[in-house]
Order: C-alpha cells, then sequence, then structure tokens
C-alpha cells in the first residue's frame, strides 16, 4: 500500500466478546481485548471517574464503553491513531461536546463524586473548574494583560471598571497580582512583564500558547484539558511547554491527547491508549504501558506497525 492510500480496516466478531464487531486497521493486530488492562490501581484520590461513555456523532459510534479513573496532581496522557476519539473524551470531561448538535453522550462522568451529566450542571461554572487548552493558541485580540483578567473579569471576581475606579474600589492591584501570577505560573512572566499592555496576538506560536494557558489557570481551575497543545510549537516551544505541564501537575490534574508518542512517555504518570474504533484497549502507569505493554495491539501501534 502506497502512503497516499488510505489505510484498509477490517473486522472480526470473534475477538470482541460481545456480539459488535471489531474495527481494525491494516497493520493492527486482531485480539480479545481484556477489562484487567484497562484497570488501572494508583495510590491517592481519584479527580474524575468515567463510567461505561458512549459517544455517538448521529450514526457513527465515536467512543464504545470507556471506564477509567484519572487520579488527582498528575498529568494523564491520551494517545492513539487519528479517529480513535482520544479528542472526543477529552472534549467529554467538560461537556464541550455540547455544542454538537449531532452528538449523543451515553454514561457517567463524576468529578469530585458529582455527575457533571445530570440535569442542573451549571455549565459556566464546570468549564471554569475544568478549564481547556486547544491545539491551536488562541489568545482573545487584547492586551496580555486583559487576556489574564478577562475570566475572573467576566466572573465578577475582578471589578476594574470606571464605575469602581470612581468610588475607590477598583480590584486594579489585586488584578495585577492575579496577571503576574498566572504569567510565572505559565514561565512566561519574565518575557513579558516589560509588555503587558502589547496585544497578545504579537507575540509567538509558544507565547500565545503559554499565554492561553495562564489565561485558563486565572479562573482556578482544578483539571486542565490539553488538546495537542503543542503540535504546532517548535522543539524550543514545545520542550517548554512540557516543562510547564511537569509543573501544572504539582498543583492541577492535568488531561493531555498528544499524537507524540515520545511525548506522552516524557511528561505523562498514566497513559490510556485508545484504537481503532474508540476503542480504550490499555490503560496503566506510562512506563509499563510503553516498555511492557499488555496488549499485543498497543504493541503493534507504539512500535509503529500501524497508526
Amino acid at each position: 500500500m502506497s502512503e497516499n492510500q488510505n489505510p484498509q480496516t477490517q473486522t472480526d466478531t470473534a475477538t470482541t466478546g460481545t456480539d459488535q464487531p471489531l474495527t481494525t486497521t491494516t497493520g493492527e493486530s486482531v485480539e480479545q481485548t481484556r477489562d484487567e488492562w484497562r484497570e488501572y490501581e494508583f495510590e491517592g484520590e481519584s479527580k474524575m471517574t468515567v463510567e461505561n461513555l458512549d459517544v455517538y456523532y448521529g450514526d457513527d459510534h465515536a467512543l464504545k464503553d470507556v471506564s477509567m479513573e484519572i487520579p488527582e496532581q498528575s498529568v494523564t496522557a491520551l494517545i492513539g491513531p487519528s479517529g480513535c476519539g482520544k479528542s472526543t473524551y477529552l472534549r467529554c470531561l467538560n461537556r464541550m461536546n455540547d455544542r454538537i448538535s449531532s452528538a449523543r453522550i451515553d454514561g457517567t462522568v463524576r468529578f469530585d463524586g458529582q455527575d457533571i451529566y445530570q440535569d442542573g450542571v451549571n455549565l459556566v461554572e464546570l468549564r471554569k473548574r475544568v478549564g481547556m487548552v486547544f491545539q491551536s493558541p488562541n489568545p482573545f485580540p487584547k492586551s496580555i494583560r486583559q487576556n489574564i483578567a478577562y475570566g475572573p473579569e467576566k466572573h465578577g471576581d475582578l471589578d476594574t471598571g470606571l464605575l469602581a475606579r470612581l468610588l475607590n474600589r477598583s480590584d486594579e492591584e489585586e488584578r495585577d497580582r492575579l496577571v503576574e501570577r498566572c504569567l510565572r505560573d505559565a514561565a512566561l512572566w519574565d518575557e513579558v512583564n516589560d509588555r503587558l499592555d502589547d496585544n497578545a496576538l504579537g507575540l509567538s506560536g509558544g507565547q500565545q500558547q503559554r499565554l492561553c494557558i495562564a489565561r485558563c489557570l486565572s479562573v482556578d481551575p482544578e483539571i486542565i484539558l490539553m488538546d495537542e497543545p503543542a503540535s504546532a510549537l517548535d522543539p524550543i516551544a514545545t520542550a517548554k511547554i512540557e516543562d510547564l505541564i511537569e509543573d501544572l501537575s504539582e498543583e492541577y490534574t492535568v488531561v493531555i491527547v498528544t499524537h507524540n508518542m515520545q511525548q506522552a512517555a516524557r511528561i505523562s504518570d498514566q497513559t490510556a491508549v485508545f484504537l481503532t474504533g474508540g476503542e480504550l484497549v490499555e490503560y496503566g502507569e506510562t512506563d509499563q504501558v510503553f516498555e511492557d505493554p499488555n496488549s499485543e495491539r498497543v504493541e503493534d501501534y507504539i512500535s509503529g506497525k500501524f497508526g
């Protein structure tokens, strides 16, 4: 098969353990997936628990019966070939898929014990506590300072408006402390502290992405979701983002989607491998998954036989 051809798929119903066919990609072994490969036991508390999650886009079954627990204050990497559902899964963790009209979600996602899909959940508050950083940097066309202060001002945590200033109730000093703290936490303060009123769009791509991380931190999230945050960056900027992620995990719970398996191996504590057909095949400590995977399909993927 030439490199320009799309990989063909094959199905085998005998290997799934159910009546549903298993779809695999050319070069991918066919095997029975075992529940114990996905039952990751860890020390400490679980920050988020996902049980029997299925996601449909119209008739397309994008994620199939995914269950996993995400440890607090750690980095969880989601890897797998394109189209396997890892970004779909990430967006389920703060209900970003609600924005897609064709999406239907079945199952349970518990955040600190509360089901985020139950009726009456405040989505603004949820997305404040479970923040997201996207693949391409998306700073607002405002100053660096305004990018950081935007969220707290919108949530009513800061008031720096004209009336507050006239009444001598302005939170400008508090805002400036917040801006410095978030930029320091995002390893950006030393590079931009002398130009906080410059337009954020004038920053380099790597700086813009770290600014977006700082903006996410400004509303005090507990979980930070990252969808390939370094895929569009050069190696130097990527290294800075990776160092930042490791630092953030000391205080926050980080879940990252990445196509870069070396990156996942470098920065994550545990790794979940999604494969063809939206199936979570293996989940465990990162060193174990990369060095001694239980699944032959996972070994095929990590060794480059497909994907």
